[in-house]
């Protein structure tokens, strides 16, 4: 009876191709849900070949994939020697000079049905509310370098704190390796030397190690990195590329000793021909440059790093060349790709892991059998594709929507044509201020406005329902919030206190 119960068309086998944050991410999901006795899970990769991670910050989202883990999170950021993010700053985007706070969570509370945004727009074209900030606790304590996480406070703004993290990245693919193991996952070290395509099926049959070992597996997964070998190199899938709109295609990374003042956020600091990164961590700060070869020599890039470390230098400058864009199809035949194998968004917005993150999701919602329906896999491409797309929108519009017209490169930006989708939500934020979350979109409605106001983007009016309330009672009711906000964030310790106590590694 059970045989008769039994999928004869099971997946048995599954090796994937890579370690880093992907590889061991993947392998970490795949063991916690399938378990040790549905598939043998085994894992590839070279001591030989580096990883790309310099240094990770997160969205929210990472949240909910170390809980889908069982991971305490405390422990995580021991390990990892991490710290927590309320959000990204942004210096010198919108204009030289101006920097504004891009928040995890929401700007002020739900109005009865309409955006806080609206209210707050009416305010400030009344020159009443020049900032955004005082109505968001994440920028505020932010602001303070304060952190806490959320407490049961009524309808205080201490209820609902959002965050993400920051950490090093080669030690959670340590961390994510030995979670692996401790599940059966099988690691093997060694470099691909070929790999082996089904002479009837054109799948993927086996890969091949230097050392004449020779992998086989039903289901493989790409975390190859930029090489990207199975999806790319043996399949032949073409790189859709988005250099025309995200013209960088370099960075260079430096870690640097750390400040006593621990910011909870990223920041983001636009150059002459790109932007620079700082991401705090307990041990170290990291640091990168991302640039366009088109308009800055790669020794003029690292100067510009090494001239704005908070501290010394803790290596040497490594420069990591990428592509924006991504592969014509993610699943091929019975190759899926993961992370950078499979296509790239610049650090920009802290989007890279969340791209593995969502391919694992949606790869364990359509998990194959060896028939690898063809309906599924069109399936799989077409929601992930358009979720590469959407966060290029999300990306293009920091570069596009500046004054900034002191360089080259940011009269290019400034001037380049943009996707339509793009183009018709400046149209709409343009007339009444208003901001949408299209479908399930990976960024919501307070992300495009902190970014269109931030990069500023100002509507000619303000929505015309926010007249529904009183001009008094608008004025009281984000007093009312600022007032909370505030004392919310007067209330939480400081963010290296915080860490002290819960998760110093």
């Amino acid at each position: 009876m059970s045989g008769a119960a039994d999928n004869n068309g099971r997946i048995r086998s599954i090796a994937i191709v890579g370690g880093g944050s992907a590889g061991w991410m993947t392998a970490a999901t795949l063991a916690r849900i399938l378990g040790r006795d549905y598939a043998s899970i085994t894992l590839v990769e070279s001591d030989e070949i580096g990883i790309v991670g310099v240094g990770e910050a997160t969205i929210p989202q990472m949240a909910t994939f170390n809980r889908m883990l069982g991971i305490d999170e405390n422990d995580f950021i021991r390990e990892t020697k991490g710290s927590f993010k309320l959000g990204i700053q942004f210096v010198d985007w919108g204009r030289i000079g101006h920097t504004y706070f891009h928040p995890f969570g929401s700007y002020g509370v739900n109005m009865g049905g309409l955006s806080f945004h609206a209210y707050f727009i009416r305010l400030n074209q009344l020159g009443e509310a020049p900032s955004i900030d005082p109505y968001s606790l994440q920028a505020t304590a932010g602001a303070q370098a304060k952190f806490m996480r959320s407490i049961e406070a009524g309808n205080s703004p201490l209820s609902d704190i959002a965050y993400a993290y920051h950490f090093d990245a080669g030690l959670y693919a340590r961390y994510l390796r030995r979670y692996s193991e401790q599940r059966g996952v099988v690691r093997r070290e060694g470099r691909i030397v070929d790999v082996a395509l089904d002479g009837e099926s054109g799948h993927v049959a086996a890969v091949v190690l230097e050392s004449g070992e020779r992998i086989e597996a039903d289901l493989f997964i790409d975390c190859s990195g930029f090489r990207a070998l199975l999806i790319g190199d043996a399949l032949g899938n073409d790189y859709v590329d988005w250099k025309h709109w995200l013209p960088c295609d370099r960075a260079v990374a430096v870690p640097c000793a750390g400040v006593e003042t621990m910011t909870p956020y990223t920041r983001s600091t636009a150059r002459g021909a790109g932007w620079q990164w700082r991401i705090p961590l307990q041990h170290r700060t990291g640091n990168g440059h991302v640039y366009s070869s088109a308009y800055l020599s790669d020794d003029e890039a690292a100067a510009i790093l090494l001239a704005n470390l908070d501290g010394e230098p803790l290596a040497e400058p490594r420069f990591v060349p990428f592509r924006t864009g991504h592969r014509t199809r993610l699943w091929d035949r019975n190759v899926v790709a993961l992370g950078l194998s499979s296509g790239f968004m610049e650090p920009l917005e802290s989007t890279s892991l969340w791209m593995i993150q969502s391919g694992i999701s949606r790869l364990m919602a359509m998990f194959p059998d060896r028939g690898f329906d063809p309906a599924t896999t069109a399936r799989y491409n077409r929601i992930l594709l358009t979720e590469y797309e959407e966060i290029r929108d999300f990306l293009i519009l920091h570069y596009h929507a500046t004054e900034r017209t002191d360089t080259p490169f940011w009269r290019y930006c400034r001037e380049m044509e943009i996707p339509e989708r793009l183009a018709e939500k400046m149209r709409v934020f343009a007339a009444h201020g208003r901001v949408f979350r299209e479908n399930e979109e990976l960024f919501n409605d307070t992300s495009w406005f902190a970014v269109m106001w931030g990069q500023l983007l100002r509507p000619g009016a303000y929505d015309p329902v926010a007249d529904a309330m009183s001009l008094d009672q608008t004025r009281a009711r984000l007093a009312e919030i600022s007032r909370a906000v505030a004392n919310s964030a007067d209330y939480m310790p400081r963010h290296r206190d915080f860490i002290r106590e819960h998760c110093a590694a």
